[in-house]
């Protein structure tokens, strides 16, 4: 399953808590977010570290996350599974030891651009949360400290890279479940 969105739409909290009703079902659950799969800086910001385009083209090693989770869990797959291969505060590429998921895990993934081409044929489901770049721009100002002003010129690399993302690839449209988010406690239906 696939829980997408920008930056601060609630994906991480989102994931948790459909990971948790999901538990109450009696099903095993791998957590996995795509942030734990981030290419090195050189390669991040080979574009500019203000680059939309860079934050778009990359920020995240899709053949490394296909490799170490999604073909694991693929129909026919070891289930032997990595769950991280770097280490965002350090740079570290990180390789630590597979760990093996129990028959009929369901594998909750959170993260940006989670139906761009790459990887966005391989989710059972998928959900788009939809909020407005004013409510998530807030959000990471009290999350990280940036400029709580998505036309800020800090944020462009934020908010252009998600523009690109949305003309790219109509995450709203491929998701299974358009969910609007703006806010935590009353998240919405829209499409699904």
């Amino acid at each position: 399953m696939a829980i997408d969105g920008p930056d601060g739409s609630g994906k991480t909290t989102f994931a948790a808590e459909l990971a948790a009703a999901v538990r109450l079902l009696g099903r095993p659950i791998v957590r996995v977010s795509l942030d734990d799969f981030h290419n090195v800086r050189a390669v991040r910001y080979r574009q500019g570290r203000e680059s939309p385009q860079g934050f778009w083209q990359d920020s995240f090693n899709y053949q490394r996350f296909r490799t170490d989770v999604l073909e694991p869990f693929a129909p026919g797959g070891s289930r032997c599974y990595r769950q991280a291969a770097h280490d965002l505060a350090t740079d570290a590429v990180l390789d630590p030891p597979r760990r093996t998921a129990v028959p009929g895990t369901v594998l909750i993934v959170d993260g940006l651009f989670l139906h761009r081409d790459e990887i966005g044929d391989v989710w059972d489901l998928s959900v788009f949360l939809d909020v407005p770049f004013d409510v998530t721009a807030r959000r990471m100002a009290f999350r990280d400290g940036t400029n709580p002003d998505p036309a800020h010129p800090s944020m462009r690399r934020y908010v252009e890279a998600q523009r690109i993302y949305f003309a790219a690839d109509s995450p709203q449209q491929r998701a299974d479940i358009l969910i609007g988010n703006q806010h935590f406690d009353e998240p919405r239906i829209v499409r699904g």
